[in-house]
């Protein structure tokens, strides 16, 4: 009866992973439906930037003959890889001055005593409230006071500060044994060394998160350059994409979806270099 039992727990046991494995196979469908159905405006187009107008309203459902026109056109006669540049120097320096600026700004609001520091940080919340198309007016009068209209500093310095990445960094700190700081203290160490000594390594997951997001945020900026930036020579990618609409004699699609296409390799490589550090940053992995 022993032996029987036994054999029969085991038959149980070895039956329920080939059960759960059967009834599997419609989430692994679903998944695979939703996979599909993200990718395909990206499969479309490619597709349509190697093809011609008359190719695209035959419906041709092949690759066309035009792609190496189209990326001569996009690349070399409308300069898609100056405007790339511009917005790649743009977003680097915006995402660095954003990334040190928030963690002085983090270090500053959890481990210094300050009068009046609540109230700055209410401030600090405050300015989440309040979208770039509010302040715009005041930052274009601003900027063109001080003759930064068609520079890089007009681009960067307006946005080199960020309350989120202040938010983030000061949540992040005020989560942390308190007696980091006091053994800092003990040893000697300066704040700036605590901060790049102790603070620092402990946040790299915080960090790669934040340089995500605002890489891909600055990279995709389109109303401030427009106002700000006259000289195409020193235009960014996300304007230019709107010249590119008409090439030659009018509308055409395939160009467009090909720079569309070339534009969005720089955040997707960023995007994939960060990709661990920035799940486990915002505490979407189980690795921590």
């Amino acid at each position: 009866m022993a032996a029987h039992d036994h054999h029969k727990g085991f038959s149980m046991h070895v039956g329920k992973p080939g059960l759960i494995r059967g009834r599997s196979w419609p989430t692994h469908l679903w998944l695979w439906i939703a996979m599909l159905t993200i990718l395909f405006p990206l499969l479309y187009a490619a597709l349509i930037s190697t093809q011609t107008n008359a190719e695209i309203f035959r419906f041709q459902l092949t690759p066309g003959s035009g792609l190496s026109k189209h990326f001569d056109q996009v690349w070399n006669d409308r300069g898609l890889d100056r405007l790339m540049l511009n917005s790649l120097i743009q977003a680097t320096i915006i995402t660095v001055a954003k990334t040190v600026l928030s963690l002085l700004a983090g270090l500053a609001f959890v481990y210094f005593n300050f009068r009046g520091k609540w109230l700055v940080f209410f401030f600090v919340l405050i300015t989440l409230m309040m979208p770039t198309e509010v302040m715009i007016l005041a930052l274009f009068r601003i900027v063109s006071d001080l003759g930064w209209k068609d520079t890089m500093a007009g681009l960067t310095v307006p946005f080199a500060a960020s309350a989120t990445g202040a938010f983030l960094f000061r949540q992040h700190f005020a989560n942390l044994p308190r007696d980091l700081s006091e053994a800092s203290q003990i040893d000697g160490a300066t704040p700036l060394q605590f901060l790049f000594k102790i603070l620092i390594p402990l946040s790299w997951n915080v960090i790669g998160a934040l340089a995500v997001i605002q890489f891909v945020f600055v990279w995709n900026m389109y109303l401030w350059p427009v106002l700000i930036i006259s000289d195409q020579d020193k235009q960014v990618v996300q304007v230019g994409l709107q010249g590119l609409q008409t090439i030659d004699t009018g509308l055409t699609f395939g160009p467009l979806m090909l720079a569309a296409l070339l534009v969005s390799i720089p955040p997707a490589i960023v995007f994939l270099a960060l990709q661990k550090p920035f799940m486990a940053g915002f505490a979407l992995s189980a690795d921590k």
